[in-house]
């Protein structure tokens, strides 16, 4: 859940730090007040696209942070990412926007990109935004809605890449048979090539160690006249570094009975003994192992040869010839290989085959969600003062297989028991538009894997009892979830577990947007606010009060 958030300079902001609890907390203020600041700050620390716009006049940039009790599925992304952080427990995220629009983001300290921002907001946060009625008539929406509420959102990507697969293939097929004598030259050319290169036997790991190979042989001679040259100096001459010192070492120390001081030098003189004796070990066993060896030389050169005349004919380092190889091995495979043509069929087929067996377990997994979810949305209905209303969701075959799948979703809805039902774009009003996003919305979110959900207006065109019941309907969200909610009812605003008040004034640094909690005495005067408008009486306060039930 979200623990708290802290913003400076952020659009009409200065500066601005508040804690958050668990259930529903209401967001209420004048309109124009900013209200929206905390949820756009919110999307834009979880990856949000970032513009100079946001940094407040006269800034040099805009800070954003938040804090988070992740739950486990983030905790174990966090720790594949390496960026669990020091406190487990808790996650800060942290992102810096300059007035120039570009922006640096950090997770438990740690350098992060937007794309991780939006893989773990995905987790922690769900945004109901003001405009989701509107959306909700979009068919892509209410598709991806019935896909997340049965879970199948993974399905669904997994059904959109074997479509693409086997499109793919089925467009090459269609080029190769109008052009069978270009793709069968295409095909007996890789073939050639292939058994040509493969031919070498040649691999990337082999490269580095023949050229270490050649470069030992072919100066062989050297390195042995070198290592013999080093010895004697060393050790086997008859006068040799070994000896020298041995001498200076027993001269000094008859000298150290003397004087104490010398002892330093003695010691030194062992340990550089030691080392001596050591490298002279090593090079005699180097010495052991070298020869000359003309006719291994003459093998490798040989080799290297035949590396470099097959580089020099396909035009490219010796050392990329592997890739290439694998290169033109992938593109056969996809030419069906030795099988030509017949082998793309196949493989058409065998992918056709895998997208309607994923597509089928989607539309099966559809229809369980959409005629459960149609049966509790018409319930909700009933309770947001449309009684008699029927909420459907119809499933039409797709004329043709698509990448969404076999079928298109339609929202559908009855204004009364006897009527059939029909689009919802074609028979729903803004009020009623409005009830059933905010039903279909609260019903989604509580299947939903996130712990904090974040409702943006979702009131609009709704009052009277209906938005007490609303309110009702989001405190019972907040008893599982934590739900914030920005909201312009009283009714709703009532039934949050803490309210926080959004204002705005004037000063000479211009306009200032402020978010403080509100004590139980403040929520009754803001919530009269929010019923009496400007004139705020005794009897509005009383109102007010028994709608908090301190009355």
């Amino acid at each position: 859940m979200l623990l708290s958030i802290s913003l400076k300079s952020f659009v009409i902001v200065q500066e601005l730090s508040l804690d958050f609890r668990s259930g529903l907390t209401t967001l209420t203020g004048e309109t124009g007040a900013g209200k929206s600041i905390v949820i756009d700050a919110l999307g834009l620390l979880l990856g949000g696209r970032a513009e100079s716009a946001v940094v407040r006049h006269g800034a040099e940039k805009a800070d954003l942070q938040a804090r988070f009790a992740p739950p486990k599925n983030a905790r174990a992304w966090l720790e594949e990412e390496a960026l669990l952080g020091d406190e487990p427990e808790e996650l800060l995220i942290r992102r810096s926007i300059d007035s120039n629009g570009k922006s640096r983001a950090w997770i438990n300290g740690i350098a992060a990109t937007l794309t991780q921002l939006k893989t773990l907001g995905e987790q922690l946060v769900d945004i109901h935004g003001q405009h989701a009625p509107q959306s909700l008539l979009r068919s892509e929406v209410q598709r991806e809605l019935v896909d997340g509420y049965a879970e199948s959102t993974g399905l669904a990507k997994d059904v959109a890449g074997l479509f693409k697969d086997w499109k793919n293939v089925v467009d090459e097929l269609a080029i190769a048979e109008n052009n069978a004598e270009a793709f069968d030259a295409e095909r007996e050319r890789l073939q050639w090539q292939v058994d040509e290169v493969s031919a070498l036997q040649f691999t990337a790991a082999e490269w580095p160690e023949l050229q270490a190979e050649h470069k030992r042989l072919h100066h062989a001679a050297s390195l042995i006249e070198g290592v013999q040259s080093g010895l004697l100096m060393l050790a086997d001459g008859d006068e040799n570094c070994q000896s020298w010192l041995g001498s200076v070492a027993g001269r000094l120390s008859v000298l150290a009975d003397f004087d104490a001081g010398i002892s330093e030098t003695l010691e030194l003189l062992a340990s550089a003994e030691a080392q001596m004796s050591e490298a002279v070990y090593a090079l005699r066993r180097y010495s052991d192992h070298l020869e000359l060896d003309p006719a291994r030389l003459a093998d490798v050169e040989s080799r290297l040869d035949a590396i470099f005349r097959m580089a020099r004919k396909y035009r490219v380092e010796p050392a990329e010839l592997p890739e290439k190889l694998a290169t033109w091995q992938n593109r056969l495979a996809e030419l069906g290989g030795s099988a030509g043509l017949d082998a793309v069929r196949r493989r058409a087929q065998k992918l056709e085959a895998d997208y309607r067996k994923a597509a089928k377990q989607l539309s099966a997994s559809r229809k369980a969600a959409a005629d459960k979810l149609s049966k509790m949305v018409t319930k909700e209905l009933q309770l947001l003062a449309l009684v008699g209303s029927r909420f459907e969701i119809a499933l039409h075959a797709h004329e043709a297989p698509a990448s969404f799948g076999l079928e298109t979703v339609e929202f559908m809805v009855a204004n009364h028991p006897t009527t059939p039902a029909r689009a919802m774009a074609k028979v729903a009003s803004g009020g009623e538009l409005s009830r059933i996003s905010l039903a279909l919305q609260v019903i989604t979110s509580q299947v939903a894997n996130v712990p904090t959900l974040i409702f943006d207006e979702v009131d609009v065109g709704i009052g009277g009892r209906v938005a007490e019941i609303v309110g009702r309907m989001l405190a019972d969200l907040g008893a599982a979830r934590q739900v914030l909610c920005i909201t312009h009812l009283p009714q709703v605003a009532a039934c949050g577990f803490q309210q926080l008040q959004v204002s705005k004034t004037q000063s000479k640094s211009g306009v200032l947007s402020t978010i403080r909690m509100l004590s139980v005495e403040e929520r009754i005067e803001e919530i009269a606010r929010m019923l009496g408008g400007v004139e705020i009486t005794g009897t509005t306060r009383q109102h007010a009060a028994e709608m908090l039930g301190v009355a």
